[in-house]
């Protein structure tokens, strides 16, 4: 009699799929390490791989290979996905909470590249024009009301502000005060450029 093996479940290479993405978010947490302070063509695959504690071939393996590594590294639109994840209303709070979350669950700012990366040459180019397209002008296409290009730069400057402050200065009142009492205090003072005066 012929055995039917039943097919797998959902949920069968979960393991597997979170590892492989435990690994990426290492290696691109790595490389962005460095691009924020070395020029690009100064890092090599090796540097990275051994920062993320994995062999160049693995990197490779994920990649394809250093330029496509770093055209990740300089995107910021799976940051963006979850920075904007918020109704309008309520996205000044979340933008603010978002950023704190994101220092103190992953040592990492879905903003700050852009004001640590080295910034000069054609990756520093290429890292303003994604900052700018995949950041301020998405923010602002979601605003009403007058100047939106204006007030979506500044909220971003807020936020970036704060990240300075939590991350770089590590200030001790910010860094010891819970995050959603910090959003709380935080989010109307960005929420005030989102939402239009009047």
């Amino acid at each position: 009699m012929r055995s039917v093996s039943t097919p797998p479940g959902p949920d069968t290479h979960a393991p597997g799929r979170r590892d492989a993405e435990v690994t990426k978010a290492a290696i691109l947490k790595a490389a962005r390490h460095l691009l924020a302070r070395h020029a690009h063509a100064d890092i090599t695959l090796k540097a990275v791989a051994e920062r993320a504690g994995v062999s160049p071939p693995l990197i490779l393996k994920y990649f394809g290979n250093k330029d496509a590594l770093f055209v990740r590294v300089m995107s910021f639109d799976t940051d963006a996905d979850a920075l904007f994840d918020a109704p309008l209303p309520g996205l000044g709070r979340h933008m603010a909470r978002h950023v704190l979350a994101s220092q103190r669950e992953r040592g990492a700012d879905p903003l700050l590249r852009i004001a640590f990366a080295p910034l000069h040459g054609d990756h520093g180019d290429i890292l303003r024009a994604n900052f700018r397209a995949q950041v301020t002008e998405r923010l602002a296409a979601r605003l009403t009301g007058p100047d939106p290009g204006l007030r979506a730069e500044l909220a971003v400057a807020a936020l970036v502000g704060l990240g300075v402050m939590y991350g770089i200065a590590r200030v001790p009142h910010l860094r010891e005060t819970d995050t959603d009492a910090i959003a709380d205090r935080y989010g109307p003072l960005v929420q005030a450029q989102l939402t239009p005066c009047g």
